[in-house]
């Protein structure tokens, strides 16, 4: 029964952020708005970086197809790709769930990595890492738990990796691992249209791995690749990805030294409390003002959860693959009583992992309303440092390179106001040379 709930908890949760998501335009943080505009401005996807492009096909083709029929009605469109932006990695992680779901050890796996690697990185919604991340998760849950007839399984392993290929940077490692699972999924396989179908899979997330290290080497000395390198390691500061870190690493300890320990009710205390934490750190920055949530950092920590999730993956892997008895901890794992605690305890993270997610997106409403008040309330430039940006709470969600598109998105009509800040793009460059433009978006307004 705990299990069941923990699974329709999770499941639920996906699928209620997507609806909150859509409808508050959480797609339009940060980089976000400068994608939609660029979107619109051209008619075209905006795939400034082929070796995402996949991503980008897969989340921005209704917006598109929205524009050209006709719709102009920008806060219509920004809820469209923000929607897709949290439709995809939702969907994803509904059938990585679903497939798991009566697979006790299995589901708690899949349920820490919706608490630990895509709660804490999902603010940052435009990234292409939240549907990289879920359809690793649900290739190698598709690939754990066979089905008949399996040349379905081999189909949709094979349609998740075509999509891989051209993903994320993070395919670099991820690709290879998952690979090597879709192969060992071919043991007792004897159906040659799913051996060959599996077979494909793995050779395309071989290939996503190609794409990966082509695409590292190409911009390895990118001035804002060598920024993103340098901040590989600034995870911990993010408290929605760092307090559940700690939480699992304690308890994986523990487990690791003494197994019995997870017949007793100390994962439940010590996730109990960790979602406990969760839920207060919105408010910790009342009592230590260096300690407060940031979404910005869901973009920084986005590396080390790609890592975090290649060791969930490989561990689920190793416990389903090492022959039976195996080791005391994996024996102990079996156990259903002990397989419904790690399902619980890490359910209590998604619940703490929540509270953060829906205090950030109740700012970021204020915060958008806020900024298109300043945009339809004045006309011509806005100078973006007469406005009180670098102050808390708008400082939260300010980018400077995305003010212009922004304004232009949030407009009800031609001659209202642009925000703008003082930049020569030389000191202070933008990863992408639309970044930072004012776009015209003739004919389209937030009504």
């Amino acid at each position: 029964m705990l299990a069941t709930a923990a699974y329709r908890g999770t499941v639920l949760l996906l699928w209620a952020q997507v609806a909150v998501g859509a409808w508050v335009c959480r797609g339009l943080f940060w980089d976000g708005a400068s994608f939609l505009a660029n979107m619109l401005e051209t008619g075209t996807y905006h795939d400034f970086y082929p070796a995402r492009a996949h991503v980008a096909w897969l989340n921005e083709t209704p917006v598109l197809l929205l524009a050209r029929a006709g719709v102009r009605d920008v806060h219509v469109l920004a809820m469209a790709f923000s929607a897709m932006l949290f439709v995809v990695p939702a969907a994803l992680y509904h059938l990585a769930l679903s497939r798991v779901r009566r697979h006790g050890v299995l589901l708690a796996a899949i349920v820490a990595v919706v608490a630990m690697v895509h709660l804490p990185t999902c603010f940052f919604a435009v990234g292409e890492h939240l549907t990289t991340y879920a359809l690793v998760t649900a290739t190698v849950a598709i690939a754990l738990t066979p089905r008949e007839p399996r040349w379905r399984d081999g189909a949709l392993m094979l349609a998740l990796g075509l999509v891989g290929i051209a993903s994320y940077e993070a395919m670099i490692y991820l690709g290879p691992a998952t690979a090597a699972v879709v192969l060992w999924s071919l043991r007792g396989q004897h159906e040659p249209l799913g051996r060959m179908l599996t077979a494909v899979a793995a050779l395309a997330f071989v290939g996503a791995a190609l794409v990966a290290l082509c695409t590292v080497m190409q911009y390895w000395h990118h001035d804002h690749f060598v920024r993103v390198r340098a901040a590989a390691f600034d995870f911990w500061q993010n408290l929605q990805f760092v307090i559940p870190l700690f939480a699992v690493a304690a308890m994986a300890l523990a487990a690791l030294v003494f197994p019995a320990w997870l017949a007793g009710r100390g994962p439940l205390v010590v996730a109990a409390f960790a979602a406990a934490l969760l839920a207060v750190s919105p408010w910790l920055r009342e009592v230590r003002p260096a300690a407060y949530l940031f979404p910005p950092s869901h973009y920084v920590a986005r590396t080390a959860a790609g890592g975090l999730l290649l060791a969930l993956m490989l561990a689920s892997w190793l416990y389903v693959a090492w022959p039976k008895p195996g080791p005391v901890l994996f024996a102990t794992m079996r156990q259903p009583a002990v397989a419904r605690r790690l399902v619980t305890a890490m359910f209590l993270l998604v619940l703490g992992g929540a509270v953060p997610d829906l205090w950030m997106t109740r700012m970021w409403t204020d915060y958008l309303g806020w900024f298109r008040g300043v945009v339809t309330g004045r006309t011509g430039v806005v100078a973006a440092d007469a406005l009180p940006l670098k102050q808390w709470p708008y400082r939260l969600f300010a980018q400077e390179w995305t003010y212009p598109a922004l304004s232009v998105l949030l407009r009800g009509a031609p001659e209202q106001g642009v925000v703008v800040l003082a930049n020569d793009y030389t000191s202070n460059m933008p990863f992408d040379p639309l970044c930072g433009t004012v776009p015209r978006l003739e004919g389209y307004r937030w009504p």
